[in-house]
């Protein structure tokens, strides 16, 4: 049942112009889906109101290999913009993923919170920018998380030792992926399942479907 005292079904599509919400609370152990007049259902407002935004602070971005294969690793999310609907991460320019996003510039992300029992799948079109574009970005990154942002050692290329590679921070290695939001996709995994999927197209349409 929504706020406004229906059900599912009767309220099955929520209309874009009121624009949406959706509330995750660990004490509640349901997803409610609430009006919000001029604002855009993003992780962003997800993560704030539910605390996901740094519980879990990593998420998994899945990329398509080169030869077709999905490829998942973990993440740091590092900015959520709920007025653009877009995502933040940092990476190595010459990773694998930055690659993987270039020739296929689409992307998922996952992000699972144990204690609301949430599941957020994201869909989104992904955009690498690195030099002078990044360069506000870099002067923010701590020293000691510089290290990742190397132009000795490819990640991913083969090395003779586990330690035999170089950490030497270099800004021209630096890459920001921002990830801006087509679909979202909610599952509650409470005494009742709940599933909601929210749409960019239209200006953020928001409707249940079956968990």
């Amino acid at each position: 049942m929504n706020s406004s005292g229906r059900t599912a079904a009767e309220g099955r599509h929520l209309p874009a112009a009121s624009g949406t919400r959706a509330v995750a609370s660990s004490h509640q152990r349901s997803l409610e889906l609430r009006s919000r007049t001029n604002s855009v259902l993003t992780l962003a407002l997800l993560c704030r109101e539910s605390h996901l935004l740094w519980r879990p602070a990593h998420p998994t971005l899945a990329t398509v290999s080169s030869e077709g294969l999905p490829q998942a690793r973990t993440v740091v999310l590092r900015k959520a913009d709920r007025a653009s609907g877009r995502l933040e991460i940092h990476t190595n320019l010459f990773s694998p993923k930055v690659a993987e996003l270039k020739a296929t510039p689409v992307a998922a992300l996952h992000v699972w919170d144990s204690g609301s029992r949430l599941q957020i799948r994201v869909q989104a079109d992904a955009v690498i920018a690195h030099g002078d574009d990044v360069a506000e970005t870099w002067s923010r990154v701590p020293e000691q998380s510089r290290t990742a942002y190397s132009l000795g050692s490819v990640p991913g290329s083969l090395i003779p030792e586990a330690l035999a590679y170089e950490s030497t921070p270099d800004a021209a290695a630096f890459a920001v992926v921002h990830l801006h939001i087509r679909l979202m996709d909610l599952l509650h995994l409470g005494s009742q399942h709940r599933r909601a999927q929210f749409v960019r197209e239209g200006g953020w349409v928001g409707n249940w479907v079956a968990p």
